[in-house]
């Protein structure tokens, strides 16, 4: 579905570069966009897709091809502010919206938010490093980078004062898991409201994730990793672009840089996961699953063979750590009962 070229196939006559992930844009379209028509018509059967536009990237191409396979009258979008949220996703979310002529509903979800303690309780474990965190101070979460060659991650709290004196401190692994387990709500309860929606109308839930993020597990389960279809998550994200162009996604969208848009201060999704920028982890990506030599990869996404041997040991890592995010609710088979019997 992809359209890429593989360097394999021509005998390695060309070099690997950014040119292994073009596609063919019209061709990528028609393919998706029969597929989304297929799963929510016909396997799903449901009249129509739920989607959360958040002003990024991925959710606007996702409703620009929903809306092409669907149909615009048979697409709505859910803008779900919070406390914390960028002013900016909801005005280029109502952009999307308007560019694809998709109706769209605001569920501010701040109070029920504030109603299941997300912001209390994140706020008590931050106040375990900074006892003076208080309401009108501002944080975010960073993650050591995988080129320090670190054997596993380290995450930095940073904070930021209401005179704007930033503070960081490295995270114990029981304030990390309780800052994120509170801040994971807001995943889980924008998922509720687009299954609400997709309840009362007979729609079916559009997941926005790419491949990196689909591979790296960066996503919250439950939360935005929940969907009844992901028709994006076999394109690398520089693809995405791609068809963001095709399909004529506004250029102020193109042009802004992929945020997390989950913390109160600005962050960008490599200090959050990735260990690079998109267009550099999507190389070392597509070099590991192809087997193109380290070398390669390196020189094509201007890195050395150590920086790309690190970038691939912390993909795998990343995928043995989430890969319960991947499960489906297990259950106990009669063979299990079995053998323990």
């Amino acid at each position: 579905m992809t359209q890429l070229s593989d360097n394999r196939s021509i005998g390695r006559l060309e070099a690997f570069s950014a040119a292994a992930l073009r596609l063919d844009p019209t061709a990528s379209v028609r393919a998706i966009t029969k597929g989304i028509s297929d799963h929510v018509f016909r396997r799903l059967r449901r009249r129509g897709a739920v989607i959360g536009l958040s002003g990024g990237i991925d959710s606007s191409v996702t409703a620009a091809l929903c809306a092409a396979a669907l149909g615009s009258t048979n697409v709505i979008a859910v803008l779900m502010p919070e406390k914390d949220s960028d002013p900016d996703s909801m005005r280029l979310g109502r952009l999307v919206a308007e560019t694809y002529g998709i109706r769209h509903v605001v569920e501010d979800i701040a109070p029920a938010l504030d109603a299941s303690g997300c912001y209390l309780r994140r706020d008590g474990a931050i106040r375990e490093l900074f006892p003076d965190y208080g309401p009108d101070w501002s944080c975010k979460v960073v993650l050591s980078n995988a080129l320090h060659g670190n054997s596993y991650s380290l995450t930095r709290l940073v904070v930021q004062t209401p005179t704007g004196e930033r503070k960081e401190a490295r995270m114990p692994i029981a304030v990390y898991q309780a800052v994120v387990a509170a801040t994971n709500m807001k995943q889980r309860t924008r998922k509720q409201l687009e299954y609400y929606h997709a309840d009362r109308l007979n729609y079916a839930v559009a997941g926005t994730p790419n491949k990196l993020e689909y591979d790296q597990g960066f996503f919250v389960k439950n939360g935005d990793g929940a969907a009844d279809f992901k028709p994006i998550a076999h394109l690398y994200k520089s693809q995405v672009y791609q068809l963001a162009e095709a399909l004529g996604v506004p250029a102020e969208i193109c042009a802004r840089p992929p945020t997390t848009d989950t913390w109160s201060m600005a962050q960008t999704q490599e200090e959050f996961y990735f260990a690079l920028p998109y267009a550099q982890m999507d190389l070392c990506l597509y070099g590991l699953e192809n087997d193109i030599p380290a070398e390669e990869v390196a020189r094509a996404a201007n890195l050395t063979v150590e920086q790309v041997s690190l970038v691939w040991r912390d993909i795998a890592a990343k995928r043995k750590a989430t890969r319960y995010l991947h499960e489906p609710p297990l259950l106990i088979s009669d063979d299990d009962i079995g053998s323990v019997a």
